[in-house]
This record gives C-alpha cells, sequence and structure tokens, in this order.
C-alpha cells in the first residue's frame, strides 16, 4: 500500500510537470517543445538526485544527503533511518563483543577464536601464556602453523571434535595442554586450550600408590594364605580344627578373591602406565581365541554352549598378554553372567574398516543406564552375582585401556533378560594376513 501511494503521488508530481510545460509552450507557441524542455528538467533532477545517492554510498560518512521533498525525500529518510539502525545494531554488538572479550580475558584457559581455513582470529591472554601466542603478529596465521604437536595436527586435520586432545607443550614439554574445538556459526570454531599437568600428575600419583599398595599387600596375604591353607587341610580330618572347617575354607576363599583383587588392580596399574606406541608384534588371535575358549570351557564345566567364528588367517599387531586379558575377560564375564544351559558366540572377522572381535551371550544382560557406566573401576551391574562368583569389577576397566593400546573401541548392546554383545573394533591399519611376525608401532603418536 505505501508502494502504491507513493507511486501515485510520484505520477501526480510527472503530469503536473508535463501540464506546466505544455502551458510554458502554448504561451510562446510550441507545446510539445514546452513538455520536452519539462520532461528534461525532470529528468536532470532526478540524475541529480541519483548522483547524490551514488556519492553517499561510496561515502556515508563524507557525503550529506539533501533534504528534499516527494519520493527522493522518503527515500533519503528511510536511508538515513536505516543508517541510524545500523549504528545501533553495531554499538550492540560491539558491547556483546567487549563483553565476551572481557569475560574470556577472564578465564583461566585460553580461548582462541579461528576462521573458516583455521587461522587465528582472536585469542585472550590466557592462550597467550599457554601457547606462546603474539599480539599482533599471530592473527591470521593458521593454528596448525603454530601449533606443531602431532597429537593436535592429526586431531585438527580429522574435523572429529567430539573428545578433547592431548598434547605437551611447546613451551614446556613437563606442561601437558587439553585442546577441544566448538564449531559454530558459518565456518567459524573454538578452540579451548587446558593446562592439565596437575591433573595428570594426581592421575600418576594415585596410579602408583594403588601399584605400590597391591604390590606391598601381596606379601602378608600370601603368608596368611599360606597358613590358611596349612590349617584348612589339618582341618578335614578328625583334628582340633574340624569345627573350623567351614570358617577355614570361606576365608580361604576371601583370601583367594583379594589375591585376584590386587592381581588386576597391578594389571590395570601396568596398563595405565604402559606408553601406546611400546613395541608390539604380529598375534596369531585365533591361537589366542583357542586357547581362551579352551579356559572357558574349563569354567563353565559343560554347563554353556559354545559357538565360535574364527576367520583362520586375520591377525592383529599388538601385544599377546593385553590381547589374552581383553579376550580372557570378556568371554569369562559372558561365562559367568550367563544361567547354565545358555549360549556364548565368539566371533572374529574383518572387513573394509578394520577387524573386530564381538562375545555375545543370552544371559541377564544390562540395563540401558548402566551401559555407559560398565568400564568403570569397581562398577558391578549386579554387585551380589559379581561378588559371589568372585569378581573384580575390573574386568571391562581393563578390556578398555588393553584397547586403548591397540587403538581400538569397545561396542556395548544389551537388553535385560535376552543377554550382551561386546564388540571389539580395531583400526584397519592393525590389520594383517600374513603370517610372519614382526615388529609394529603405533600410529598414535
Amino acid at each position: 500500500m505505501q508502494i502504491s501511494r507513493t507511486l501515485r503521488r510520484e505520477l501526480i508530481r510527472a503530469v503536473s510537470w508535463v501540464v506546466l510545460g505544455a502551458l510554458g509552450g502554448w504561451a510562446v507557441g510550441a507545446i510539445w517543445a514546452g513538455i520536452a524542455v519539462s520532461l528534461a528538467l525532470r529528468l536532470l533532477l532526478h540524475l541529480r538526485y541519483l548522483s547524490g545517492l551514488r556519492a553517499w554510498l561510496d561515502s556515508p560518512k563524507q557525503v550529506v544527503l539533501p533534504i528534499v521533498g516527494g519520493t527522493w525525500g522518503e527515500v533519503f529518510d528511510g536511508l538515513l533511518n536505516l543508517q541510524k539502525r545500523n549504528r545501533k545494531r553495531k554499538k550492540k554488538l560491539a558491547a556483546i563483543l567487549a563483553e565476551f572479550q572481557a569475560s574470556t580475558e577472564a578465564l583461566p584457559d585460553g580461548a582462541v577464536v579461528l576462521g573458516p581455513n583455521g587461522e587465528i582470529v582472536w585469542f585472550n591472554a590466557a592462550a597467550q601464556a599457554l601457547l606462546g601466542l603474539r599480539l599482533p603478529q599471530d592473527l591470521g596465521l593458521r593454528v596448525a602453523n603454530l601449533v606443531r604437536a602431532p597429537a593436535f595436527t592429526g586431531y585438527f586435520a580429522r574435523g572429529d571434535y567430539s573428545e578433547d586432545v592431548e598434547a605437551p607443550s611447546a613451551l614446556n614439554p613437563t606442561i601437558t595442554l587439553a585442546f577441544r574445538i566448538i564449531p559454530y556459526g558459518n565456518g567459524q570454531r573454538l578452540m579451548i586450550v587446558r593446562d592439565i599437568s596437575e591433573l595428570k600428575r594426581m592421575e600418576t600419583a594415585r596410579r602408583d600408590f594403588v601399584a605400590n599398595a597391591s604390590h606391598e599387600l601381596r606379601t602378608p596375604l600370601t603368608v596368611l594364605r599360606g597358613y590358611l591353607d596349612v590349617m584348612e587341610a589339618e582341618s578335614r580330618g578328625e583334628g582340633p580344627l574340624q569345627a573350623w572347617h567351614m570358617p577355614l575354607a570361606e576365608m580361604r576363599n576371601q583370601a583367594t578373591r583379594m589375591e585376584s583383587l590386587i592381581a588386576d588392580m597391578l594389571k590395570l596399574a601396568r596398563l595405565e602406565s604402559d606408553v601406546v606406541h611400546s613395541r608390539q608384534d604380529l598375534l596369531e588371535v585365533p591361537r589366542i581365541l583357542g586357547q581362551v575358549l579352551e579356559e572357558a570351557k574349563a569354567m563353565s564345566k559343560g554347563s554353556h554352549r559354545f559357538e565360535a567364528d574364527i576367520q583362520p588367517d586375520l591377525r592383529l599387531f599388538g601385544r599377546e598378554s593385553e590381547l589374552h586379558s581383553i579376550c580372557g575377560n570378556l568371554i569369562g564375564n559372558a561365562v559367568q553372567y550367563t544361567p547354565a544351559g545358555g549360549i556364548i558366540r565368539v566371533r572374529w572377522w574383518g572387513d573394509d574398516k578394520g577387524a573386530h572381535l564381538s562375545v555375545a551371550d543370552t544371559g541377564i544382560g544390562i540395563a540401558e543406564k548402566d551401559i555407559p557406566r560398565v568400564t568403570e573401576r569397581f562398577y558391578r551391574v549386579d554387585v551380589g552375582r559379581s561378588r559371589a562368583s568372585g569378581g573384580t569389577g575390573l574386568g571391562l576397566s581393563i578390556v578398555k585401556h588393553a584397547l586403548e593400546h591397540h587403538e581400538g573401541k569397545l561396542q556395548v548392546e544389551s537388553e535385560l533378560g535376552v543377554g550382551s554383545t561386546f564388540t571389539c573394533n580395531f583400526p584397519l591399519h592393525r590389520v594383517s594376513r600374513g603370517a610372519a611376525r614382526n615388529e609394529f608401532r603405533s600410529h598414535t603418536h
């Protein structure tokens, strides 16, 4: 409606100019010449306003739009109002940006804003201190050219920012930094950098304490176990310890469970402290699975049916003791949590994504809420059954850490009362179909 009114007024003005030109031409005896002159003057006026508009668009701060009436006046007023609104919006955005920068400056973590090509757009003081960035020299440079740690460059190039990545500081190798990249906006990314050195030191102290305490407990427990073995043997006869036969047997069972717990704690401590890319060999996985299956059948005592689908020529680069722990814990758990008469299926196969080991059972299953926590230390889905069977609660935690040493991932699928399937996925570069044994070093740095 506004446009229609504006056009109507403009048409009325044009007609008025034509009428005036015709009257002027009639006065001198040349009506059409008068009309042409009036239209030419009208056109020149429009060109003048158009030239002023173009000059204003080129330099809105230096050129002032003329104050006129009519359609051009409405256009100029609209542009000036739009300019005022844009100025207010810019001031508001500038205030928000200033507030954001002030808040990030107060953060102890480093914050770096990255452009679409990974170039540094802005960073706070913490990022400057943690990464050694310089202002303004490093603005516009790609962050991958300044942070050269292999772990970070690989993380940045992959584009999968679902998890953090850790890397040593280039300024001080004793400092460990955690990087997290958060995509936002149109190709923009926010990189958060945290100093986790103290956390790493605390984890190392905790791991050392657990390992040392477990090691120190072994000696008194061995002595205690020795005396219990002797006393239990004597309690089986008609001697004075006959009445203590059942308590001594229970004490011996608990001592055995404590020994298993200490052994698992030491194994977990070693897995946490070992270097991922240490020397590894080409493993005969079918042979290892065969050994573990024989051990599981002995544990089952004929109570379960075992089905195996093992690809005979598929091998894996890794460490045999750790792979044996992975297979032993998964298959042992299947035996432990599957009632008599249940089925345990073991499958080892490869495809274009890597190698896969799955252990499926028809056991009691795991509730959906418990699945994310099954790899936590001492977390038990069925506490009473696990303790009664001598479980330590560390088996799946050992599996998780051993898999990390093989750059693998654990996938858990389960349904209460139906059963569970644990699948270990190993990357393709660790898979081999050759029979020769040789050395391998992990692709992870």
